[in-house]
């Protein structure tokens, strides 16, 4: 999956250097929109696939949305603090950081913004699930098992998902599944919010 990020990055640079002309330029924001309205459109469906998980936020009651609402604000909360030492303004440090790991959609809308927060969201974005991917069974065996969950942001509903089960357990996957749904909700909410201040 890296090498694919890496490879269509690399692709994307040298078609907009060598292949498409600067008349071409106008009409990429429709075709993001497009994409952007698709990618939503089949997380959303891919949610709703998965009717169990109203059943499993009631059998571990509404406390379990803590969490996310935790990781959430750190995330928010770190972000701003690593714009405030890059000399970044607030709203795209903040909004940088509610991209909670999905880079492929927090760089998209950011980069109506601009092409340079929509990289740095990207860049940023992807490290986070780097990070998580090789930190999450450290954190899971020598500080916690919920703690394992936040590294992950929203991608803790399915690529990191997968590793904190084997990390923790059954009852943490729940966990991190549900974590993962409601972060992977506000990214679309939180995002334009956040650049918009």
């Amino acid at each position: 999956m890296s090498l694919s990020i890496i490879l269509t990055v690399a692709v994307g640079i040298l078609s907009g250097l060598f292949i498409f002309p600067e008349a071409f330029a106008g009409r990429i924001s429709l075709i993001i929109d497009i994409g952007l309205c698709l990618l939503l459109f089949f997380v959303g469906m891919d949610i709703g696939r998965n009717k169990q998980i109203i059943n499993q936020i009631k059998s571990k009651g509404y406390k379990i949305l803590l969490i996310p609402l935790g990781v959430a604000l750190g995330s928010i909360a770190g972000s701003v603090l690593g714009g405030f030492v890059l000399g970044l303004p607030i709203n795209e440090s903040s909004a940088i950081g509610a991209g909670f790991g999905w880079y492929s959609l927090s760089a998209i809308v950011l980069s109506k913004y601009s092409a340079e927060v929509g990289a740095l969201a990207f860049i940023t974005n992807v490290c986070r699930e780097v990070f998580a991917l090789v930190s999450i069974p450290y954190i899971a065996r020598y500080i916690g098992k919920l703690e394992a969950i936040a590294p992950a942001g929203a991608t803790a509903m399915d690529t990191s998902l997968p590793i904190i089960s084997k990390a923790t357990d059954a009852n943490t996957a729940v966990i991190s599944f549900i974590t993962g749904v409601v972060l992977s909700t506000l990214v679309p909410i939180l995002v334009p919010i956040l650049i918009s201040i």
